[in-house]
């Protein structure tokens, strides 16, 4: 995931990913004070560390403090790379076991969910350089490759190649990634329209 980053170079970090994705960012400045899934990361990095260092109940309880004030509910045990927005942010969930890599963007109401009981593996590992669309579900322990790009209110229950765009419900890869062989291959098109 790269070399370490002090914390204030890791804020800078944080708010020159949110100015570099949402073109209606009219300031730094109302990126440090408004932009909740800014806050939401600030607040994971703070209860991650307590988590990892056994304080688990302390690092629960500041979770649901962060959930109550930007609407963003992200488990202390999940593990989050650098250079991470989440636009809008409202409902978004993001579960204990789950993995996101680097540079990846998520909307509103995206669940990165379980799909077991069990105390396993049980939520998706996103790779580097996703985008995925407001209202979708990846749901278990699914592998979505780096630079794929989920759909607006796709359900992803299956692994997604690098590069591809999934659509529909449940996901189907709609968009395989480029110089992939066979009939099924397709140019790449703006994914914009599905998400």
């Amino acid at each position: 995931m790269g070399p370490r980053l002090g914390w204030r170079a890791r804020l800078r970090e944080d708010v020159d990913a949110a100015v570099a994705r949402d073109p209606a960012v009219q300031s730094r400045a109302e990126v440090v004070l408004g932009y909740p899934g800014v806050h939401a990361i600030w607040a994971y990095r703070a209860h991650h560390a307590l988590w990892r260092r056994g304080h688990r109940l302390a690092a629960r309880l500041l979770s649901q403090a962060a959930r109550s004030a930007t609407g963003i509910e992200i488990h202390p045990g999940a593990t989050i790379g650098r250079r991470f927005f989440i636009d809008h942010g409202m409902g978004v969930v993001i579960g204990e076991t789950a993995e996101v890599g680097d540079d990846v963007m998520i909307y509103h109401d995206v669940t990165l969910g379980g799909r077991s009981l069990h105390r396993t593996k049980r939520h998706p590992t996103i790779g580097d350089g996703v985008v995925i669309g407001a209202g979708a579900r990846v749901l278990g322990p699914v592998t979505v490759g780096a630079g794929a790009q989920i759909g607006a209110n796709a359900v992803v229950v299956r692994d997604v190649p690098a590069g591809a765009v999934v659509v529909g419900v449940p996901g189907v890869v709609r968009v395989m990634p480029p110089g992939t062989p066979g009939p099924d291959a397709a140019e790449a098109v703006d994914p914009a329209i599905w998400i």
